[in-house]
């Protein structure tokens, strides 16, 4: 009996033993060994024995990618603007002896660092730089908490604004102002259409006044071709009227043709006259129409037979002839 009790106290001290000595590390993680209250080494993954009674854990570190939600806090912009600002740290652990002693509690301090390292970068910004500069700020923010994080065994990844909140007020006048500003995007554009407008209605006006003035011109110029045509061909028939009219009288019988026809225009002439007005200048040989056949009859002849001359430059004008009535 004495000796199943004694058994059974060495397995259970056996048992004790061995939970004190062997240690798994997971994956990911580092364990922080102190021997008799002094730092001895650093147990990466895997299975490890310890020295019992003397060695112990005395940390646990993940090296995983850890999260910090940085919480909301009021900052003042340079244009004396109270902001509500929060947002989220990720972080991680690149040395687990430095994290255990090299501060006390380091999720702690890179969550105070980082409040007061954004709060000291938006003291440098106006409200409206403050929107726009975010990245800027995420990277302000990381640049400070790596300088000092270094000696804290731990590597800032990034840093990320969440939220950036104004008082109530200055959303109103921010609201007012982009509805201004939007309104008055609206406008420009509005300008800028009828500005086009113009200038394409201005552009269609001269192309049009432009093909106006071209198709007067090339109708003015086809007139005037026409013109001269009829010009040409009414001279040319002229020409060979009167080419026709010499041959016939050059021909038997045919000056006798020429005073019977003379002497017919001569008598319509003066009736139509007499009809037509009741004063006339009429010569004073009228009853003598031979003798007027004869006359023009032998200019006629003279002009056929002698090649024209140049006329004198002045000549006395015949005396006019005496008006006579008739009734």
């Amino acid at each position: 009996m004495e000796s199943i009790v004694i058994l059974i106290v060495l397995l259970v001290l056996a048992l004790v033993v061995l939970i004190k000595t062997a240690v798994t590390v997971p994956q990911q993680s580092e364990y922080v060994v102190e021997r008799l209250g002094k730092y001895n080494t650093t147990l990466e993954a895997g299975f490890h024995i310890l020295i019992p009674f003397i060695d112990k854990i005395a940390y646990r570190r993940s090296l995983k990618e850890e999260s910090i939600d940085i919480p909301t806090q009021t900052c003042i912009s340079a244009d004396n603007i109270t902001l509500d600002v929060d947002g989220i740290l990720y972080l991680q652990v690149v040395d687990s002896r430095l994290s255990a002693y090299g501060i006390e509690n380091y999720l702690f301090a890179a969550s105070q660092l980082a409040q007061t390292s954004l709060r000291s970068a938006i003291g440098k910004l106006n409200l409206d730089s403050t929107f726009e500069a975010r990245e800027s700020l995420n990277r302000q923010v990381v640049m400070a908490l790596d300088e000092a994080a270094a000696t804290w065994g731990i590597k800032v990844l990034r840093y990320e604004l969440k939220d950036i909140k104004p008082p109530r007020t200055v959303l109103d006048a921010m609201e007012k102002q982009m509805r201004a500003e939007r309104e008055k995007r609206a406008e420009i554009a509005r300008s800028e259409g009828e500005k086009q407008a113009i200038i394409n209605r201005a552009e269609g006006n001269r192309a049009e006044a432009i093909a106006l003035s071209e198709g007067e011109q090339a109708r003015r110029i086809n007139e005037a071709e026409g013109k001269a045509q009829e010009i040409l061909r009414v001279a040319e028939a002229t020409a060979e009227g009167i080419r026709r009219v010499a041959e016939a009288l050059a021909k038997p019988g045919g000056m006798e043709a020429a005073e019977l026809e003379v002497a017919k225009k001569y008598i319509d002439e003066f009736g139509r006259l007499a009809k037509t007005n009741n004063t006339m200048i009429i010569p004073s040989n009228l009853a003598d129409l031979s003798g007027m056949v004869a006359t023009a009859m032998s200019a006629l002849d003279l002009n056929r037979r002698q090649p024209p001359v140049a006329a004198p430059r002045a000549s006395a004008a015949p005396p006019p002839e005496q008006p006579a009535a008739m009734g």
